[in-house]
């Protein structure tokens, strides 16, 4: 699956594949590549990722002077770390731009069953448009239709009529699926983010695509939802935004 990963990095960060498994880092002049995930209709200024042994990093061309002695002399996964990214967010400043959170990104290692038993609804593409809009579930589901990045499957668990809490994927680019989960604080600490990302995961499993998860640095209950899920951390990514 890390072939795969690499596959789809490399369009999004204007590189080959190959180059993820390099020992030195790589800069590239940052470009919009058909079939990468698409969260933005612009080019990237400045976007750096690492899979653990060297970073990858795309931007624009007036970075590049700057970026390529700033990633000389260090570490690609040492990149990420507060005391190398001051000077980077110094360098952004000048341009009117600020970094943006670090990206903790999730591929499955292993396959899981459920462990809990909640009674579950499934909703597929369209059935999902009824829940747009609804403030419960900022992570699951996207706040509205997007062409560029799809939900398409959604499973509730529920405890009679209430919603105890929801996963659902968006496809990101093809074949890519990336889970979100909220639940409900009322059903928090039973086990039903854990029980739903698991259905869901296995569910896209099944169904041939590739489920991914991602989340922050310090939020630990989703880390241990992805966890207990059966995914293992995969890559880091950290962009930029207009300050």
């Amino acid at each position: 699956m890390k072939n795969e990963l690499f596959k789809l990095l490399s369009l999004e960060f204007n590189c080959k594949p190959e180059d993820f498994t390099k020992s030195e880092n790589i800069l590239t002049v940052s470009a919009i590549n058909e079939g990468r995930r698409v969260y933005s209709p612009e080019k990237y200024f400045f976007h750096m990722v690492t899979t653990g042994r060297n970073a990858v990093v795309t931007a624009d061309e007036c970075l590049h002077p700057f970026l390529s002695e700033y990633i000389k002399s260090r570490e690609g996964h040492m990149l990420f770390e507060l005391p190398n990214l001051m000077p980077l967010e110094k360098e952004l400043n000048k341009h009117g731009r600020t970094l943006s959170q670090t990206h903790h990104m999730f591929l499955p290692e292993k396959r899981v069953e459920p462990e809990r038993d909640y009674p579950v609804k499934w909703f597929y593409d369209d059935e999902i448009t009824q829940f747009y809009g609804d403030e419960r579930f900022p992570n699951a589901i996207c706040d509205e239709f997007k062409p560029e990045r799809p939900d398409r499957i959604v499973v509730i668990a529920c405890d009679g009529d209430r919603i105890m809490g929801m996963a659902g994927c968006s496809e990101d680019a093809k074949g890519w699926q990336q889970i979100g989960i909220d639940v409900m604080p009322e059903y928090r600490s039973m086990g039903v983010g854990t029980y739903l990302v698991t259905l869901l995961k296995n569910k896209i499993t099944e169904n041939g695509d590739i489920p991914f998860y991602g989340t922050s640095l310090s939020n630990y209950h989703s880390w241990n939802i992805a966890l207990n899920s059966g995914f293992r951390p995969a890559w880091v990514e950290i962009g930029d935004k207009k300050a």
